[in-house]
């Protein structure tokens, strides 16, 4: 007898519900998620019997050691996305409502009735790049947030500076750490501007942005009110970005390194456009590639396969709006990259649809979808990229 069981994941309490062939519940408990309730679950699922197939609806995260125990002990493991169990669970009973026993029985009854994507166990490389890539995507959020308030701010206060200044990248925040307002930077003088930023490493054109900070400076005389508390926040703010950037870099060495000692992080690093980061992403995404048995599978998880409406007559394709946006991310950023650094057969593919009438973006995802092909291509067969190799 086949049994489905579906898990509700929590942070503090789970909850199971299995189901036999014909829809019927032979196991409805809630499980703490501790390590004595956990095997306890276990010794229930040991005395259903059979090979019960077991869906969760979250992967990592909280649920990282029940999935770790139920992995160990053999169990075959499927995802049921968060917006699968919603739309199902209101063709049920009830609609709406909503609660812990009601979404697991979904989710059982999702693994009865419907093909999910398995999820694999991972080594230590594969958890180490997922945990880079998670705190690298938190400090790059941050970032972004960060330096568009301290636009905002010197916009208020020196807004010739703003206009004249790049805050992503390293000079014009090393400048900002130390000097803000118009009467400071014209105190400072070009020498003392030029000291500032040369004690921050790496920081290119001194002389030039040190002159533009002072013609921004001579053309405002007027002090704003609020200017000086105003002026320290900004301080701050350049500061913790600094900062943040520093961690970034650090980040991304780590992954270079975790990827010199993934199996696939040569043949992903082959494809014109993928560089140490994108490719991190990608492995911190997909993990295992057998999880996908085709190249359109990989497309449809990443949100790159067109959609089919259809009704009566009437019959169109869309683009998709689901999928995984990360992985649909490293899709297009890597055809972009693709494109800008001039490789030859992602030029003249990109081209190509753009004399057909696509815009600018369409073609990208044109692209971005040709190289899920490519790279599931790459990955199955364990070879290169060849740009000699022609499609079979």
């Amino acid at each position: 007898m086949k049994i489905s069981i579906g898990i509700d994941a929590a942070k503090q309490t789970h909850w199971a519900c299995a189901v036999d062939e014909a829809g019927r519940v032979v196991l409805d408990r809630a499980v703490e998620n501790d390590p004595q309730a956990i095997e306890g679950f276990v010794a229930a699922l040991r005395g259903l019997g059979g090979d019960p197939a077991i869906g969760i609806d979250v992967v990592g995260s909280f649920a990282r050691f029940l999935e770790a125990v139920l992995l160990a002990e053999g169990y075959a493991l499927v995802h049921t996305p968060g917006i699968a169990v919603n739309r199902a669970g209101q063709g049920f009973a009830g609609g709406e409502r909503k609660s812990d026993p009601r979404d697991a029985r979904t989710i059982a009854e999702l693994v009865r009735t419907r093909e999910l994507r398995p999820i694999a166990p991972n080594n230590e490389t594969v958890v180490a790049i997922r945990l880079k890539v998670g705190r690298r995507r938190e400090l790059v959020t941050e970032q972004t947030r960060r330096l568009a308030r301290l636009r905002d701010l010197l916009c208020g206060i020196h807004p010739g500076l703003e206009r004249v200044l790049d805050v992503t990248t390293k000079g014009p925040l090393a400048l900002l750490s130390r000097f803000v307002t118009p009467a400071e930077i014209r105190r400072a003088g070009k020498a003392r501007l030029i000291a500032q930023l040369r004690k921050t490493p790496q920081v290119r054109n001194v002389e030039a942005l040190a002159e533009q900070a002072l013609e921004a400076a001579q053309a405002q005389r007027i002090a704003v009110v609020g200017e000086a508390a105003t002026a320290d926040l900004i301080r701050e703010l350049a500061a913790e970005a600094l900062q943040a950037r520093e961690r970034v870099v650090r980040i991304d060495r780590d992954l270079e390194g975790l990827l010199t000692s993934h199996p696939d992080g040569a043949l992903i690093r082959s494809l014109p456009g993928m560089g140490a980061v994108l490719a991190a992403e990608f492995i911190a995404c997909v993990g295992d590639i057998g999880r996908f048995p085709s190249a359109d599978a990989l497309a449809s998880a990443a949100g790159l396969a067109p959609v089919l409406r259809q009704s009566g007559r009437r019959a169109a394709s869309r683009r998709a709006f689901g999928g995984d946006k990360a992985l649909k991310r490293v899709f297009f950023q890597s055809a972009f990259c693709a494109v800008m650094t001039r490789d030859p057969l992602s030029r003249a593919f990109y081209d190509r649809k753009r004399r057909e009438g696509k815009h600018r973006t369409q073609a990208l995802i044109a692209l971005a979808r040709r190289r899920v092909n490519v790279l599931w291509t790459m990955l199955h067969s364990r070879q290169n990229f060849d740009p000699t190799r022609k499609a079979a």
